[in-house]
């Protein structure tokens, strides 16, 4: 499916689990924010290319769904859910808000905000 909104097109991108069609939803000097972790923010697509190949390999069944979402002031606001299962059986869940801004219809800037969710594992 091929769409020109920037949250489907990403949301679409992770739940094809190709590192590469990821990383185009980015612009080459996409810079990341990350809040709540200042030393995990970064600049670059190819950085969005390496995590999102290690979160391949880790969670090969993740699957993104976008929650809710908002537009202002040429920001983007949105909240995911990403669900995946890790090598060892366990259910990993990051749930949280995205802001983001975009250029000629690629992410060029977000703050993050996703966090680990606990899991029951006894239902």
């Amino acid at each position: 499916m091929s769409t020109n909104d920037p949250i489907d097109r990403l949301k679409d991108a992770i739940n094809s689990h190709d590192p590469h069609r990821v990383a185009d939803c980015f612009t080459t000097d996409y810079r990341s924010e990350t809040p709540h972790r200042p030393q995990d923010g970064f600049t670059g697509n190819d950085r969005v290319l390496m995590n999102w190949t290690a979160i391949f390999g880790r969670l090969p069944d993740i699957r993104a769904e976008v929650l809710r979402r908002a537009a202002t002031n040429g920001e983007l606001w949105s909240e995911w859910e990403m669900a995946g299962t890790a090598p060892d059986g366990t259910q990993a869940v990051m749930r949280g808000p995205v802001i983001m801004t975009t250029r000629d219809g690629r992410i060029d800037w977000t703050r993050f905000y996703l966090s680990p969710v606990a899991v029951d594992v006894n239902g």
